[in-house]
């Protein structure tokens, strides 16, 4: 358990890099916050210092306590650092690596380095990385969203961000709510193309599992959704599996209960990424339904996991580095004064043959 004056520290250091404490103001008088915050006035006073230390409030004596930008120059100052702060929702796994190695190469070239942080798709982790990057005072922004689907209660970091006129951009995805460039992939055309090709190999009653806090996860849906619509194909609920980061860890068996109760009905399924569609491989091979003889299965993303799996899953691309590069040479030509930058940047997903659908017309 955090001791109280630490609380203290944390939650006035939160106030000031989400701007709800503007630079200059007063905060609160000692009493206010002995009562606010149910301290003592030595638990108040230690917790002031130790910020006045790192040069976040400075005193003035007779007058008060005011916030202080001076924590940006204690950490190097703008001028000189040249840092690109990354903040993906994870670093090892999937696809992330590629893209993170497509910042830093493109960065290295005009000699940036890099401050990454992970959120795990976690909010409260994605505000310790925010408040991290404010502290250090970055140059610029690479930031893939957290639970983007849902409502976001770290807006005000990002809106402090542009008060500071830090250049950043997103990747992957993007929060509605903020008018913000971003670097995604088409992900309706993704789903959209992968449901066409089942169609077109005679596939009618074809599946989806969909991650619905993420926008890829809404707009990959509605992929699928437009695609059965242009054939007149029903939309059957009862054919679509949801989950989100929390129920991830019950995947393996909502997907075993999926093909239970649908399984002589789903000819194919169209997965959220490639992540899920081997995912679902391997229920297929636990419940002795072979694929893709009994079931057809696409996932996307392009994923190294899908090219190096037993079976070679049928998916389709992601630009992984080169959005990881893109995005970052946006932010370099953003602080080096290049205007007319593009705000909304799309890649088109191409559709890569594999082993894991059948095509149901040569039968």
């Amino acid at each position: 358990m955090k001791p109280k004056y630490q609380i203290l520290i944390d939650d006035i250091k939160s106030k000031i890099l989400s701007g709800d404490y503007s630079i200059g103001e007063q905060i609160p008088t000692e009493s206010n916050l002995q009562e606010t915050y149910n301290v003592s006035r030595h638990t108040v006073r230690k917790a002031i210092l130790e910020l006045s230390n790192e040069g976040f409030l400075r005193s003035e004596k007779g007058s008060g306590t005011y916030v202080s930008n001076q924590f940006q120059s204690k950490s190097g100052g703008k001028s000189n650092k040249k840092t690109i702060g990354v903040i993906t929702t994870y670093i090892s796994d999937y696809i992330f690596p590629s893209i993170i190695r497509g910042i830093e190469r493109r960065l290295n070239e005009d000699n940036y380095s890099l401050l990454l942080a992970s959120t795990n798709n976690d909010v409260e982790q994605e505000k310790k990385a925010l408040e991290m990057m404010l502290s250090f005072g970055v140059d610029g922004l690479i930031v893939e969203p957290t639970k983007s689907n849902l409502y976001n209660p770290n807006i005000a970091y990002y809106l402090s961000f542009k008060e500071q006129d830090v250049p950043f951009v997103m990747i992957n995805a993007y929060y509605e709510e903020l008018d913000v460039p971003f670097f995604c992939l088409n992900d309706a055309k993704s789903s959209y193309l992968a449901t066409k090709e089942l169609i077109s190999k005679g596939h009618t009653q074809i599946g989806l599992i969909s991650k619905v806090d993420d926008l890829q996860g809404k707009y990959r849906m509605k992929g699928y959704i437009k695609a059965l619509g242009e054939s007149k194909l029903r939309f059957q609920p009862e054919h679509v599996l949801s989950y989100n980061t929390e129920t991830k860890l019950d995947l393996y068996s909502n997907l075993k209960e999926l093909l239970n109760k649908n399984r002589n009905e789903l000819t194919a399924i169209v997965c959220y990424n490639d992540e899920v569609g081997l995912e679902l491989v391997n229920v297929c091979r636990q419940l002795y339904i072979s694929v893709p003889e009994n079931i057809s299965i696409i996932g996307q993303d392009n994923s190294y996991i899908a090219k190096n799996a037993s079976i070679k899953l049928t998916t389709l691309t992601h630009p992984q580095e080169k959005m990881g590069r893109d995005a970052a040479d946006w932010v370099i030509k953003k602080l080096q004064g290049k205007k007319d930058l593009p705000i909304e940047n799309y890649y088109q997903p191409e559709f890569i043959e594999g082993e894991t659908v059948r095509d149901l017309k040569k039968l």
